[in-house]
């Protein structure tokens, strides 16, 4: 009787909603965060879009300012007023990065780090900094599996090849 007078009270009820709150505000926080795989010597596309509508963006684009930076603050790349910052990135970075210019105005601000590394296993953040918003970005390193070869037992061996056609040739030439 007092689990139902509990319940009845509405406490229960709110303690569960509020928790269902709680735990649905920290769903919505972990999934701001994107994950991208990145293979060793390879390429990665690192995702920053904006949240404005496409038309908003075209015209207002050539104001935007889009700063990426890694974990430790270092500078990765910038787009500002719709064009590549004149400032050089940090050395790590420098001449590993592109953007795609003719991508602006539809609100995409990615870039591709080239010739990845195992130091670039981090979380690097995009900052729309008109939208005052922030996406963070962990890029994953992995190394590529290594092509197996087939075991020798499972090669064919020359010799048997040219001994099977050989018999094939007498059997069906005689």
């Amino acid at each position: 009787m007092a689990v139902y007078k509990t319940i009845s009270s509405g406490n229960l009820m709110r303690w569960c909603f509020f928790n269902l709150l709680h735990l649905l505000l920290l769903a919505n926080e972990v999934s701001l965060q994107e994950n991208v795989e990145g293979f060793i010597g390879e390429s990665a596309i690192l995702p920053c879009s904006s949240t404005k509508p496409p038309l908003i963006i075209k015209d207002l684009f050539k104001n935007y300012q889009v700063r990426w930076r890694n974990k430790y603050d270092l500078h990765v790349y910038d787009i500002i007023n719709g064009n590549v910052s004149v400032e050089e990135p940090d050395s790590e970075y420098k001449n590993r990065v592109e953007s795609f210019p003719e991508e602006y105005v539809r609100g995409n601000f990615s870039i591709k780090l080239n010739n990845i590394q195992h130091t670039d296993a981090e979380k690097y953040t995009c900052y729309i900094m008109e939208e005052s918003e922030d996406q963070t970005v962990e890029l994953l390193i992995k190394e590529r599996p290594e092509r197996q070869l087939p075991s020798e037992g499972t090669k064919p061996k020359p010799e048997l090849i040219v001994m099977f056609i050989s018999v094939l040739y007498y059997i069906f030439i005689d």
